[in-house]
């Protein structure tokens, strides 16, 4: 696989993949923590859901800033380095209990992230602007993907077994081990990239630093403080109206680059807008995984084993024993709502939650147990159709390339659009067949709807960063990069939103069919934008 690509590629890859194993690692299990009635910090599905989305989208709305001090001030390995450090000390801390060092931690991975994401990224694309590996640079954004997949992948295994030996604060430590050992061969493989890490600087038309934070970081903060401290709430939560208020200087910013550039650079910067915009949406129903779908994995999907695979997953510490007996449990009601009274969770003395909906001829005997896989492990599904499908799918293109076929990388975004709308026809039929969460539902489901979306992420996540790297005008790719991570935080935030929502749905249907709606509206918009993204595209010789 690395025959063919630079050197470089390696490195990359396998720094990525363990970056990423510790923040799937730390995010399959955040919710399950948020929520733990026991050892976390008791939230409601909707309060959950609100930070965590909060959170994912500051995770990927500092790497505006990240890619723009890497471009004109640090250059890219200094960046990537000192943000995967942050992170690493971040995931740590996550494991000390306590609500104040959650929030210490989640702002070190906030910030680490915006160092680290947007130009390991950019360093990337860099490395294949020589004329000898240039036509290969889908395909080494696809294989970089897989990476990234294959550390999203083993890292429940590994949270599952340690959660289930030691405790979550073990768990958390794993993934910041991850996140070190990242930096390590990132470092190693150093004398491949050197060559690459060019600092831009600051051109002739750019904002000047003081400006920048004048015009948009201070501006931004003050925007936040507003839109918390407004009364009552504009959009479900004091913490969303604080996220929208805020990200209006930023992405005015965003547009004064378009007015701002060269005449030759208004169009390429102009595409990027328009894909930024219609990705939002993918990002939004896509990063329910680590709440809705995290949900629909932990309270409605059978998750019992029994014969060798029971034995296996006990083996490897990867499944929770739950016993059916009576005990003073946390009261939910019949949709799984958790139930508070003056802020504390009400108790009852009943079965545990998982056995809720399960008919009552197909329970156990009172006093014995059951074997469940953990809930986190739900989480390698997605990387796991990653890592079979990108293969596959590389391999697709490269026979349609020899043939003249190729799609445009626009085209192939707005398919991916369409493919994964279809996901959530899946959960529907997922809702149906479960009778409204009224009984167990089969894994299966899961797996079909996350290898729809997957095909879907495929054709549009590693196609916009090699798109961003093909049309940004030199002097601010990892800046447009950055753009690239601000739609996706966007979509993060609204995943959360919707997620906050769950429990209104009393029919689940309702709710999958918002997301496929969602995502065939924003395939829509980009199907009817394709000629002209194509035409730009041909325009820069690509």
């Amino acid at each position: 696989m690395w025959k063919k690509h630079p050197k470089a590629l390696p490195y990359l890859f396998f720094s990525e993949m363990w970056e990423r194993f510790g923040y799937y690692l730390m995010i399959g299990i955040f919710t399950l923590y948020l929520k733990d009635v026991k050892q976390g910090f008791a939230m409601t599905e909707a309060e959950s859901a609100d930070l965590y989305g909060t959170f994912i989208a500051l995770v990927f709305l500092t790497p505006f800033l990240g890619g723009l001090l890497a471009d004109r001030y640090l250059g890219y390995r200094k960046s990537i380095i000192a943000g995967g450090l942050m992170m690493g000390v971040g995931y740590c801390m996550m494991g000390i209990h306590s609500l104040p060092m959650l929030y210490i931690a989640m702002t070190l991975v906030i910030v680490g992230n915006g160092f680290f994401k947007p130009n390991i990224s950019t360093l990337l694309g860099n490395v294949y602007t020589t004329p000898q590996y240039q036509h290969q640079k889908d395909d080494g954004y696809n294989i970089f993907y897989m990476g990234i997949n294959v550390g999203a992948f083993i890292c429940n295994f590994f949270g599952a077994a340690l959660y289930n030996i030691f405790g979550w604060a073990e768990a958390f430590i794993a993934a910041g081990v991850g996140m070190f050992i990242g930096v390590i061969v990132f470092l190693i493989g150093t004398k491949h990239y050197k060559a690459f890490d060019i600092k831009k600087g600051v051109g002739p038309n750019d904002m000047s630093m003081s400006k920048i934070v004048l015009l948009i970081l201070v501006p931004s903060i003050v925007a936040g403080i507003v839109g918390w401290l407004i009364p009552g709430t504009l959009v479900g939560s004091d913490s969303t109206d604080a996220f929208i208020f805020a990200c209006v200087p930023v992405l005015f910013f965003y547009g004064s680059l378009y007015f701002k550039a060269k005449p030759e650079e208004k169009r390429p910067i102009a595409a990027l807008l328009a894909i930024f915009a219609v990705v939002i949406l993918f990002w939004a129903v896509f990063k329910q995984n680590g709440s809705a779908l995290n949900t629909w994995a932990d309270r409605y999907t059978d998750r019992e084993m029994s014969g060798t695979a029971k034995q296996v997953f006990e083996t490897f510490s990867l499944s929770q024993p739950v016993k059916y007996q009576k005990d003073s449990v946390a009261l939910y009601d019949e949709q799984f709502r958790l139930q508070k009274k003056d802020g504390q969770v009400v108790k009852e003395y009943n079965y545990p939650t998982y056995f809720r909906n399960i008919p009552a001829d197909q329970r156990p005997t009172d006093g014995n147990d059951v074997s469940l896989w953990a809930t986190n492990l739900s989480q390698s599904i997605n990387p796991g159709w990653v890592i079979f499908l990108t293969p596959l799918i590389v391999a697709f293109f490269a026979y349609l390339r020899r043939r003249n076929k190729e799609p445009s990388t626009a085209t192939k975004i707005a398919f991916g659009l369409l493919i994964s709308g279809l996901s959530a026809l899946v959960m529907v039929a997922a809702v149906a067949a479960n009778n409204n969460g009224g009984e167990k539902a089969s894994v299966l489901w899961l797996i079909s709807s996350y290898g729809v979306i997957t095909i879907g992420e495929l054709l549009l996540s590693p196609m916009g960063l090699s798109l961003v790297s093909k049309l940004s005008p030199v002097r601010i790719t990892s800046l447009m990069m950055g753009g690239w991570f601000v739609s996706t935080s966007i979509g993060n935030k609204l995943s959360g939103v919707l997620a906050t929502m769950w429990d209104t749905y009393d029919d689940k249907k309702n709710y999958f069919l918002l997301n496929f709606f969602l995502l065939v509206a924003a395939a829509i918009m980009c199907f009817a934008m394709l000629k002209w993204l194509n035409r730009i595209m041909k325009e820069k010789g690509l």
